[in-house]
């Protein structure tokens, strides 16, 4: 997933139950929820929307055993087309049905300009800092004091990859791929990216998809686990168009929420993972270093983050896959990216390399398992911070395994994965979900109101943080 760093983090890079092995899980996530129009220095305008748990309406499809053909017009005289579960249109003539696929990504700064705003866009999302309902006005303030005060480290870091993220180009890159694989499954489809903080925006994206008259629709995001900051963030904005679009309450969707669990994804890991191990002197000696994106550990026992789960259950089928092919390395998975002083889902990667090194481990590969694109928290964080922390604490050989990209295995997976989650689209309709706000229980409530006044007077009355924040403005 794509942040931004400073120090630790930049971005606040932020992004699971598990479910079997080859399983798909499509879902919507309709909670309710605030919204906030967001001031993109004058270019866009997406709306923001507020965290919940995770989805309550969900569908499940079959794996497929074997290809199926899915052609647009019927192969009889007639053919249809599906705008409901409960509601099929057949005509005598043949209906052409408009699929669309829409991968979602978090995007990032092409340019050095554009990593203030970006991180304002991040920081300004509910589902990033999540503050209790009566302190939500802070949102917007306290998104412009972060951004501007990690805004200057933020540019280190993107300069030192070149002067921006690559992540839209190979973005791009996995829509044209999985295309081409679609069409190879008897499928044609539209793809469409949408950026949850950068260009091109999901809400552009949704414009796009409205224009083109698209009749079906599967959304994809590209997270391999789901989380509240990532998948559920750019589902919020789905959510709330639905709301308020009446073509797109209308419009047969299916969500893929998460596909850590496919055969055909586990199975690639697999395949980069052995490939990176045969280019050390002694195989078997290496640890595999699993980094993931760290959360807010407060995401996942208060607001019910399936992250966490989801994670531990991903790295044990992809070990499980390893240990089927002979390779029995030992393995560890950390967290990375934290920042600020609260607590993060533990342990820590930084902490946890200096551990390896005290204990005479002195050859590592590091795998980033959250991501499936480079961008800064692969090429700088892992590649450079976390590369010489470990040669520092006495790791001798370092090693990494590459990000999926758009290797052959994984995109034919994703579109497996499109194929599959076809037939269960449907209408959404608005649901409420348990865990909101206006359910959090009193205990819960008077803890966020305590936090969230500590916060304000912090922000408030800090001389040199307003200050700070005062100087910006001129």
């Amino acid at each position: 997933m794509e942040c931004v760093r400073s120090g630790a983090l930049d971005s606040g890079k932020l992004l699971g139950s598990a479910t079997p092995r080859g399983k798909l899980t499509c879902s919507t996530n309709l909670a309710g929820s605030a919204k906030f129009e967001q001031n993109l220095h004058g270019k866009v305008k997406p709306l923001q929307l507020s965290a919940s748990g995770p989805s309550s309406l969900v569908h499940r499809g079959p794996v497929l055993k074997h290809q199926r053909s899915l052609a647009v017009r019927s192969a009889a005289a007639d053919a249809y087309t599906t705008f409901d579960e409960n509601v099929k249109v057949v005509t005598s003539h043949a209906v052409e049905e408009k699929v669309g696929v829409l991968l979602f990504n978090l995007g990032g700064p092409e340019t050095l300009n554009d990593v203030q705003p970006f991180l304002f866009n991040l920081f300004a999302d509910p589902d990033i800092i999540r503050l209790p309902r009566l302190f939500r006005f802070l949102q917007r303030p306290l998104a412009k004091l972060i951004s501007t005060l990690r805004a200057p480290k933020s540019k280190e870091a993107y300069a030192s990859i070149g002067g921006g993220s690559p992540l839209r180009r190979i973005t791009d890159e996995q829509a044209n791929a999985l295309k081409i694989a679609l069409k190879e499954k008897n499928l044609e489809a539209d793809i469409y990216v949408g950026m949850r903080y950068w260009y091109p925006f999901t809400e552009e994206a949704f414009d796009q998809i409205k224009k083109d008259k698209i009749t079906k629709l599967v959304v994809l995001p590209l997270y391999p686990q789901y989380s509240i900051s990532t998948s559920g963030s750019s589902i919020r904005v789905l959510q709330n168009i639905v709301k308020e679009d009446a073509y797109f309450a209308g419009l047969p969707i299916s969500i893929i929420e998460s596909w850590y669990q496919r055969e055909g994804y586990v199975k690639s890991m697999a395949d980069l993972i052995e490939k990176e191990l045969t280019v050390f002197s002694n195989p078997e000696e290496v640890m595999i270093f699993f980094s993931a994106h760290g959360v807010p550990l407060t995401y996942v026992k208060d607001a019910g983050d399936p992250y966490r789960d989801q994670m531990e259950d991903c790295i044990a089928l992809i070990m499980d896959e390893l240990r089927s092919r002979g390779t029995l390395n030992n393995h560890t998975l950390a967290y990375q990216s934290r920042v600020g002083p609260i607590q993060w889902l533990k342990p820590y990667t930084d902490e946890v390399l200096v551990e390896l090194g005290q204990k005479g481990v002195k050859s590592l590969l590091a795998v980033p398992v959250s991501f499936v694109s480079e961008h800064i928290e692969t090429l700088e964080e892992i590649d450079m911070e976390y590369r010489e922390l470990a040669l520092e604490s006495g790791i001798e050989n370092w090693g990494r395994v590459p990000a999926l990209g758009c290797t052959s295995s994984f995109i034919s997976d994703l579109a497996d994965a499109v194929v599959e989650a076809l037939p269960s689209a449907s209408a959404l309709t608005t649901r409420k979900v348990k865990g909101t706000d206006s359910d959090m229980d009193m205990r819960h409530y008077l803890t966020k109101m305590f936090f969230g006044s500590v916060l304000a007077f912090f922000l408030l009355l800090s001389p040199r943080l307003v200050s700070a924040f005062r100087n910006t403005l001129q």
